[in-house]
């Protein structure tokens, strides 16, 4: 932005870098370029400033597509001014006398470039559908309007240069904006939808795999133990088998060994018998020829083994003399005798 400083008859200016100044005097030109400084009588000079640096100037109109839609467009036009000389002989680019230059060019720039993309624009969207100018409007209308504007002869005959055109968005109104979104909501709506009964559905299925899973293990192990309690079973029979032929074997056994320790019993007996009754054979083959006296005797303590202590024994003289013509008698008359038994002499009290 320039500067101005007024003094008494005389006022300096100082320009910018990016403001190129055109001084006037009586209609003669008498400074120009960029970055001047110079001094000037106001009441004889004129001072113009135009910007050299890159102009943006958004844009915003409205066209009638061929089905009778109503569109907006929303652009925006980059521009320089490459002959400030012709611009500021063409528009008004003065500067006030505080050094603010006048809105009225801009305004003039901008009205100039707005009415010519709104006529191209409209002439071309008027020849397609609304369809059309949503799907392919934005490059359609960037190609074109650059082109156009480039080439037209007044921005070119001021000193105006198009450096770019953008087209940010071709939209139709609010309600009919939302009528095209519906079939897309709804149907990214019906794709969520599936996505969520797909996902619901798999979940299901492996619910369903986890149960048939389970139950398969349930089964397995139902098997697996009836196995297990047919082996128990039939472990359990074969070592009752066992222990039974083992009992059978254990009282097999013990039978013979009680027939062998009977049969052994009996043979003892048998010979222990055959050896009493030989040796009572023997000992009554000795008795035979035994006399009385001595049979008496030996039946005397044979008795006296069996009687029972006697402590006092009185012996009188009539069984003393008894006993004594016992033994001096002859054995015959005493075998004669009744009431006595062979070989023992009569008594008398």
């Amino acid at each position: 932005m320039a500067t101005i400083k007024r003094y008494p008859w005389l006022s300096h200016f100082l320009g910018s870098p990016t403001g190129y100044v055109i001084h006037l005097q009586k209609g003669t030109v008498r400074h120009e370029g960029v970055g001047q400084a110079f001094w000037f009588r106001p009441a004889s000079s004129v001072l113009s400033e135009v910007p050299v640096d890159d102009q943006e100037l958004p844009t915003l109109f409205h066209a009638i597509t061929r089905d009778h839609q109503d569109v907006s467009v929303q652009a925006n036009v980059t521009y320089r001014f490459s002959d400030p000389v012709s611009v500021a002989s063409r528009l008004d680019f003065a500067l006030q006398p505080g050094g603010a230059s006048t809105a009225a060019g801009r305004e003039q720039v901008a009205t100039i470039i707005g009415q010519l993309c709104q006529s191209h624009a409209i002439d071309q969207i008027a020849a397609t559908t609304l369809a059309q100018s949503l799907e392919r409007g934005v490059s359609e209308l960037r190609t074109l309007l650059t082109g156009a504007l480039q080439a037209n002869a007044r921005l070119q005959s001021t000193g105006i240069e198009i450096l770019g055109v953008q087209v940010l968005a071709v939209r139709p109104e609010s309600d009919v904006e939302r009528a095209l979104q519906t079939p897309v909501r709804e149907q990214l709506q019906a794709e969520a939808d599936r996505a969520v009964y797909e996902r619901r559905a798999v979940a299901v299925e492996r619910e369903r795999t986890i149960s048939e899973n389970e139950m398969a293990s349930k089964i397995e192990l139902a098997a697996r133990r009836e196995n297990l309690v047919a082996q128990e079973g039939a472990n359990a029979r074969r070592e009752a088998q066992e222990q039974a032929a083992a009992n059978l074997i254990k009282a097999h056994a013990e039978a013979e060994r009680q027939g062998i320790g009977a049969t052994s019993e009996a043979s003892s007996l048998q010979l222990i018998g055959e050896a009493t009754a030989a040796r009572e054979a023997a000992t009554m083959e000795v008795y035979k020829n035994m006399d009385q006296a001595t049979l008496l005797a030996l039946a005397f303590r044979e008795a006296a083994a069996s009687l029972p202590n006697i402590n006092n024994l009185t012996i009188t003289p009539d069984i003393l003399s008894g006993v004594l013509a016992g033994l001096f008698q002859p054995a015959s008359s005493t075998a004669e005798q009744p009431g006595l038994p062979s070989g023992l002499p009569s008594t008398g009290r």
